[in-house]
């Protein structure tokens, strides 16, 4: 069993601290994400083993597409998981973009579809369908584009939201890009069933992501398809199980409880059932009062639900030991997930704590084929001659 794994570009800006925003606020690190650090967080993502990078859409962060675009000279293997919202483009135009991304990048591209989970940020970039309608359009969407990847003959669509006509691609995507899809309602269901490759979801208890898991299984095999399954976690991964949970202590401290309060307000106000999803496993709101224990907001061993205190979206952490980190990871594999999509505080550091500490755990554990368990030998870091040294 050999795992996937997927780190994330932070497009806002990275810290060392928590972010607060996201889910239709403004989110804005204090360590700028310009392009030359954006080159280091590709290339630390590449020498760790990570398959491709993730990178969000949204108002508080940089375009998607010109982003990725531009680090593809910048790394030869790393895959560009690239989130893009239907119905703000054309669907020729976004097929056809994904078709010379392809090309450009010799395969590397993989499509993660964002329906768009709040009305607000949706108006603003002059969508006004109310959200179930938003699904709806996204299934008719992603329907053109698969036929324009696929098919040789011209796509004629006419739909309850979209229409073309004569429609068709001077240059086929080779391969097609496999599409990632999230979504926790039932419009969303219905659409990775019938649309995605691989379902996403974020991180809850593990009993709560195999219902999930057993929900889209259920609707994708009434329309006779299977799918891979991911999941999307932070990470904070040390030598030692107490290292780690002192960071986890210290980044929850750095949190001023006003700023907690407010972004607890913004995200009550979400559309959002994943939102709501993720707000329920801290269950603080904003009231919240700084604890000086981040075990509090321990919701299963080594899930830590702080990160949702001020960042909407993804708000769990996996936290522990390199090898707890493994074992965790092994745990939520066994429920029928493939892919890891991760990220930490600060992206370009954590990156190397998980490449170098965590992969080679893995690998111990036949979740990683072993010659993938560590970062190449001619790469050089801060960590990794500490680490080399204690493991001999």
């Amino acid at each position: 069993m050999s795992l996937h794994f997927h780190w994330f570009l932070p497009t806002y800006g990275d810290s060392r601290n928590l972010i607060a925003g996201g889910h239709g606020s403004q989110m804005n690190g204090d360590r700028p994400a310009d392009l030359r650090y954006l080159k280091q967080l590709a290339g630390a993502a590449e020498v760790n083993g990570f398959e491709a990078v993730l990178t969000p859409a949204g108002l508080w962060c940089e375009d998607a597409w010109l982003t990725t675009a531009a680090l593809i000279d910048s790394t030869e293997s790393l895959k560009f998981l690239i989130a893009f919202r239907p119905g703000l483009i054309s669907p020729l135009l976004a097929a056809q973009m994904s078709a010379t991304f392809q090309w450009h990048s010799e395969g590397r591209l993989l499509i993660n579809v964002v329906t768009g989970g709040e009305s607000s940020e949706q108006r603003a970039f002059g969508d006004f369908l109310a959200k179930n309608a938003r699904y709806e359009r996204c299934g008719e969407y992603l329907e053109i584009i698969r036929r324009l990847w696929t098919q040789d003959e011209p796509v004629d669509f006419v739909g309850k939201h979209l229409r073309v006509e004569n429609a068709l691609l001077g240059r086929r995507p080779t391969p097609t890009p496999p599409v990632f899809f999230g979504g926790s309602s039932p419009a969303a269901g219905d659409v990775a069933a019938k649309y995605a490759d691989t379902y996403l979801t974020w991180g809850e208890r593990p009993e709560a992501v195999a219902q999930k898991i057993a929900w889209i299984n259920g609707l994708a095999a009434a329309q006779g398809r299977t799918l891979d399954h991911g999941i999307r976690f932070h990470v904070i991964a040390r030598e030692t199980s107490e290292q780690a949970w002192a960071e986890a202590e210290r980044l929850l401290n750095n949190l001023d409880p006003e700023q907690v309060a407010a972004a607890q307000r913004n995200l009550a106000q979400s559309e959002s059932e994943g939102q709501r999803r993720m707000s329920e496993l801290h269950g603080r709101g904003a009231a919240f009062e700084v604890s000086p224990d981040p075990r509090s907001l321990e919701i299963h061993p080594g899930v830590w639900s702080g990160v949702g205190l001020v960042r909407g979206g993804a708000g769990t952490a996996l936290v522990g030991s390199y090898d707890e980190v493994a074992e965790l990871i092994g745990e939520y594999a066994a429920l029928g997930l493939d892919h890891f999509i991760l990220s930490g505080y600060p992206h370009l550091e954590e990156a190397y704590h998980f490449g170098e500490g965590v992969r080679p755990a893995l690998a111990r554990r036949g979740l990683l084929d072993a010659a993938d368990a560590r970062p190449s030998e001619e790469v050089r870091t801060a960590f990794l001659p500490r680490l080399q040294a204690a493991s001999s």
